[in-house]
């Protein structure tokens, strides 16, 4: 295997990780998780004064539930169907690569 060959395999390794760590539902899953999992402690044990605001709704309980139920799912979706690289058009016989010709 040449040495162009191995480089240019690197390089689309790279490519394909850099689009799985930067997907935003990595982002937006872990946020909705660590929200969530404050929002739940939170919601563990109100005060009177906030279940009476609430009108004896456990909000805090039943939101922080609910974020992490959105969050687990943004994650799941992350692992069951992964980002992909963009993948690089291919050079015809009458193109050069590069080219932007069409």
């Amino acid at each position: 295997m040449s040495d162009l060959h191995k480089e240019v395999s690197e390089l689309e390794r790279k490519s394909a990780t850099a689009a799985r760590l930067f997907d935003i539902r990595r982002i937006i899953g872990g946020l909705f998780v660590v929200y969530g999992v404050i929002v739940t402690i939170a919601g563990l044990s109100p005060s009177d004064a906030d279940l009476k605001k609430a009108e004896g709704v456990h909000i805090n309980l039943w939101t922080g539930l609910a974020m992490l139920a959105l969050g687990l799912f943004f994650l799941v979706w992350m692992k069951l169907r992964p980002a992909e690289a963009p993948a690089a058009p291919e050079a015809g016989p009458d193109r050069e690569p590069g080219s932007d010709a069409g």
